[in-house]
């Protein structure tokens, strides 16, 4: 594959999320042209409205949309954000019923304008939202993924660089397994820099401590339970976390990144969709098979596939 020009990429979904994503994207010169894509008309129409005003600051990226499916078609990639929002005091997994039923009708509407793009889910419970899209649309499990991930992981990364004194960009640690409240970060593989985490020292910040790692992995596992109840809905770093996934595809930049992908024998797990660092690029997300676990988070790993396939089996009836 290459190096997609020109390209289109649909954000479905006008809400909080959607609108953030296009934003993200246009801001960021993701691609040349962005559509956003709702069955509300009048919130559609103006928040493309508000959007296109900041054309003159957008470079040569330009915003469409509409109410009407043609919105969407011809997009390289499709991005999903539509579906019901999660509440304050709600978890991700109990919005599966309403937004399955969404997802039944919304895809092959989807595919019979975009059938040759990548689409990615960003609808909660992405996981499970995943393992069913797959299913029923019977698209390649790496045309079809979610962010899964990948803001946890910027989540944990940001939490670490201000404990630790350096630039986020500098950590390298994963957030894996369920978006949700089975995830967990893969700590025998992290590090700053070059140096474990447990062995980093600098000026005016002390060693970590386990108990320490333990107490930033569950804030950043209940973060987004903060930001709900604070305001409402998680919005701007999801929209950005989104766009870099869309940058991934289109610039065919084989990132390592943890989506959330239908996995095929990734350490005894099959037929389920959870986040493991992936290789992203034009044809899509490829999990990276050899990557390394230790026993108790190869045992967390399995925890979270088996909550995650018993939503999916009660959704199958």
């Amino acid at each position: 594959m290459a190096v997609i020009e020109n390209a289109k990429v649909a954000v479905v979904g006008a809400g909080a999320v959607g609108a953030s994503t296009a934003y993200a994207l246009l801001i960021r010169n993701s691609a040349r042209q962005v559509a956003l894509y709702d069955i509300n008309t009048a919130r559609v129409e103006a928040e493309v409205l508000d959007l296109a005003h900041g054309a003159m600051f957008t470079g040569s990226s330009n915003i469409t949309g509409g109410s009407d499916l043609s919105a969407v078609e011809g997009a390289h990639v499709v991005v999903i954000t539509a579906g019901a929002a999660q509440r304050p005091g709600q978890t991700r997994l109990e919005l599966i019923g309403t937004n399955a039923r969404i997802f039944e009708t919304m895809l092959p509407q989807l595919l019979s304008v975009a059938p040759d793009a990548v689409y990615v889910i960003v609808s909660n419970p992405c996981d499970v939202l995943t393992t069913l899209a797959v299913e029923q649309t019977g698209l390649p499990p790496q045309r079809l993924f979610a962010s899964g991930t990948v803001l946890d992981t910027s989540r944990l990364r940001w939490r670490l660089s201000q404990r630790a004194g350096v630039a986020p960009s500098s950590v390298h640690a994963h957030i894996i397994g369920e978006h949700g409240d089975t995830e967990f970060p893969l700590w025998s593989s992290a590090t700053i820099g070059p140096v474990p985490l447990l062995d980093w020292k600098a000026e005016g910040h002390p060693p970590l401590r386990q108990e320490e790692l333990d107490g930033i992995a569950h804030d950043v596992r209940h973060a987004a339970y903060t930001v709900i109840q604070g305001k409402g809905a998680t919005n701007y770093a999801i929209g950005l976390s989104a766009a870099r996934i869309v940058e991934a595809v289109l610039q065919d930049e084989h990132a390592v990144l943890p989506v959330s992908t239908v996995l095929d024998d990734f350490h005894g797990l099959d037929g389920v969709a959870l986040s493991v660092p992936s290789i992203v690029s034009s044809s899509g997300a490829r999990p990276i098979s050899e990557t390394p676990f230790d026993e108790s988070e190869l045992s967390l790993l399995h925890t979270s596939a088996e909550a995650l396939q018993d939503i999916a089996a009660q959704v199958r009836g």
